[in-house]
């Protein structure tokens, strides 16, 4: 079975237990990836791995583990790129599936906020989490740990 690695330094504390709950019923090797240690049940199928502190060590070091067909939970676009050309799959906290027929644009309509916020211009954060995010994501995750079996 494919491992589940998590960009875990922005990932929403439900979705964290949403990943821990399926990696434990479907004995997924699941990894949790930051700059800090992740507080974590003790699990035999889910861990924590800490990098030390500095620009991207986090993302060096998923991208750098991971293999052909592993899952990578992220809402870094960059990161998932680099995953994507290592023939990975990526899905965000949200449930969205990122792939190479998608990836381009959202960095590109990243980039565009990004400038048009350095210009000055508010343009709001990312909405918060919400039940519906929660259920897709759920359900996203679901499938594909479905699809692994």
């Amino acid at each position: 079975m494919p491992n589940l690695w998590v960009d875990a330094d922005a990932c929403p504390r439900v979705a964290r237990d949403i990943i821990v709950r399926a990696a434990e019923r479907t004995n997924t090797p699941t990894w949790f990836v930051a700059n800090h240690q992740v507080p974590l049940p003790a699990s035999r199928w889910v861990k924590s791995l800490a990098v030390a502190s500095g620009f991207d060590a986090a993302d060096h070091e998923i991208v750098k583990r991971l293999e052909k067909g592993d899952l990578l939970i992220t809402s870094d676009l960059p990161l998932a790129m680099e995953a994507l050309d290592k023939d990975a799959m990526v899905m965000t906290t949200r449930g969205e599936g990122l792939d190479k027929n998608n990836i381009r644009a959202r960095v590109q309509m990243r980039d565009f906020m990004e400038t048009l916020r350095a210009s000055g211009e508010h343009t709001g954060g990312p909405k918060g989490y919400s039940d519906s995010d929660r259920r897709e994501f759920a359900n996203a995750l679901d499938r594909w740990l479905a699809r692994q079996r």
